[in-house]
Order: C-alpha cells, then sequence, then structure tokens
C-alpha cells in the first residue's frame, strides 16, 4: 500500500497583487492585477495530488467564503479534508505583493485555520508509510501546543516532514530541539539552512542539518533554480536544476516538497524524487498563481526535453 501525504499546515487565500515595486514606508502603489487563490498548505497538496499520491489536509479551515474557497480548490483535485470547518469563522488571507523580478513579499493574518486541536489533527489518522508535513508556521502559538502534542504521539513508521520557513531561526533552542527531535525529513531552502546552522555553504549545510536530527534522518536543501542537495545514508548528494525565466516564485518551493513527498509516498528513490521535484519547481515558476504546480505527465514530457 502507498503511503499518503498529510498536512497539518495552514490552508490560506492568496490574495496576489502584481505590483511594479514595493512602495516606500507610508507611500502608495499601483498594483496591474488583483488574484485570489488557494494557498498556504494548498499549493503543496495540490502538488502531491497532481503527482498522483494520496493527499490529506488535517488542518483547521473556516466556514465563511475563504473556507470555502479552500475546500473547492481541494476538492477539485481529489484532496481529502478531513476535520470539519471551524463554525463562525472564516479563513485567513495571506497579501503577497509580486514584482517585475518574480520575488515576492507576503503580509498574512490569523483566521480559523489556527484553531487546531489533537482532536481535529487525528480526523487524519496517519499510519506507518504516510508523510505528515509540518511547516515552521505552526509552531507559534497557538497551533503550537497541539501539534507537538499530536506529533509526539504518532505511531511507528509514519514519517515527519518538516518544512521550517523563517519561524525556526527565531524559536527558543528548547522548541527548536522538540520538533527537531521529531523530524524524519527535512526540507527547506538554503537561507533557513544556514540560519539553523551557521553554515553558508549549501552542500556542507546539510550535513550540519542532519547533525540535530534523528539518526536516518533525510536532509533536502535547495538552492533555487540551481537545484537541491540531498543528504541520505550518510551521503550528500548534488541533484541538478532547471534554470528558467520565472514569471511568479510563489509556491515554487511549495511544489517542490509537495512532488518530493508524493514521490516518496509513491516509493520512489530520494534522487530520483529530488530530480523530478526539481523538474516541477521549474515549471511552476513559469506560471502565475501560487498552486500551479505540474501534474506527473507534464513532469515526465518536461524531463524528456532537457
Amino acid at each position: 500500500m502507498s503511503g499518503r501525504v498529510i498536512h497539518t499546515g495552514q490552508a490560506l487565500v492568496d490574495v496576489v497583487l502584481e505590483v511594479p515595486g514595493l512602495p516606500v514606508r507610508g507611500g502608495n502603489v499601483n498594483a496591474s492585477s488583483y488574484r485570489r487563490y488557494a494557498g498556504g498548505a494548498v499549493s503543496i497538496l495540490l502538488a502531491a495530488a497532481r503527482t498522483g499520491a494520496e493527499a490529506l489536509h488535517a488542518g483547521a479551515h473556516g466556514d465563511g467564503p475563504n473556507g470555502e474557497l479552500i475546500r473547492r480548490a481541494l476538492a477539485d483535485e481529489g484532496v481529502v479534508v478531513t476535520a470539519p470547518p471551524v463554525e463562525g469563522q472564516d479563513t485567513g488571507i495571506c497579501v503577497v505583493l509580486v514584482e517585475p523580478s518574480a520575488e515576492r513579499t507576503f503580509v498574512t493574518t490569523y483566521g480559523a485555520e489556527r484553531q487546531i486541536s489533537v482532536g481535529s489533527l487525528q480526523t487524519s489518522a496517519p499510519r506507518a508509510g504516510d508523510l505528515v508535513c509540518v511547516t515552521g508556521y505552526s509552531l507559534y502559538p497557538p497551533t503550537r501546543d497541539p501539534l507537538l502534542a499530536w506529533l509526539e504521539g504518532l505511531e511507528e513508521g509514519v514519517d515527519v516532514v518538516l518544512d521550517p520557513g523563517a519561524a525556526l531561526a527565531d524559536m527558543p533552542t528548547d522548541l527548536a530541539g522538540r520538533i527537531l527531535a521529531l523530524t524524519d525529513v527535512w526540507t527547506s531552502n538554503a537561507q533557513e539552512a544556514r540560519e539553523l546552522t551557521g553554515v553558508e555553504d549549501v552542500e556542507a549545510s546539510c550535513a550540519a542539518v542532519v547533525e540535530r536530527l534523528p539518526e536516518d534522518a533525510v536532509v533536502i536543501v535547495r538552492d533555487g533554480p540551481e537545484g537541491c542537495f540531498v543528504r541520505v545514508d550518510g551521503s550528500t548528494t548534488y541533484v541538478p536544476g532547471f534554470p528558467r525565466t520565472p514569471v511568479d516564485t510563489n509556491g515554487a518551493g511549495d511544489a517542490h516538497t509537495g512532488v518530493l513527498c508524493a514521490e516518496r509516498a509513491l516509493d520512489t528513490p530520494w534522487l530520483e524524487a529530488a530530480r523530478r521535484a526539481n523538474a516541477a519547481g521549474a515549471i511552476k515558476v513559469t506560471r502565475r498563481g501560487p498552486a500551479t504546480a505540474p501534474t506527473r505527465a507534464e513532469v515526465d514530457s518536461f524531463l524528456s526535453l532537457v
């Protein structure tokens, strides 16, 4: 039986504005476009589903129009939402400012997506072989305590995949150590690995990260369009990327993580899973919108031409 990809993090509505540049403090800028997308954890889950893995969302969502947008986007791709909506509260939004360089800046609100409990997470019923995805942004209150309590009770054989974001570097040592002790797979960009370890070299940072994780943990560190480094079984391997001219980098890391986790759930070896994740990220940056990861067939076609 194949494993499943279960995400515990925040599904948000991304309000995306394309701007010529960021305004100065107190200033103004006119956006050339405005779109609302299901984003956050949705981007990873859709990437996983399009790769062919069974995907579930165990996080919280609201009962208003934002929550409805989230549920509809997930349902359209066959992703199962396991917990019921939070009554009387809507899902929050993330305002995304996208510049011509494809760089993006975020302003995020809190909403129903923060109202999780051990019970609501357990509706996903993880089993051996599943991959449970955790974002570092869930390690802030009020999601932190129920999430950690639930993760510490998972059965043997369920792999915890940590995507730390920028959050982990700011956390107290004891709290960071608690989540790192539960992590079977670390996947991050180079800056996040550097912030944890203080190691500048991307390849060397893989070994530095794994020293903080349980024995046999796997580390993936992305190096933008250059690809990624994969640390598995005591060896670090460079997996080349596929540089492309980007139009929107929002969700590129999520596409990489979703495809990586899905491939592992389908029992693809780590290095091939990373290669396919690199391809997915390269395709995604040529598309506007956060949840625009390619399908498995699109990745196959891309790789046949490179």
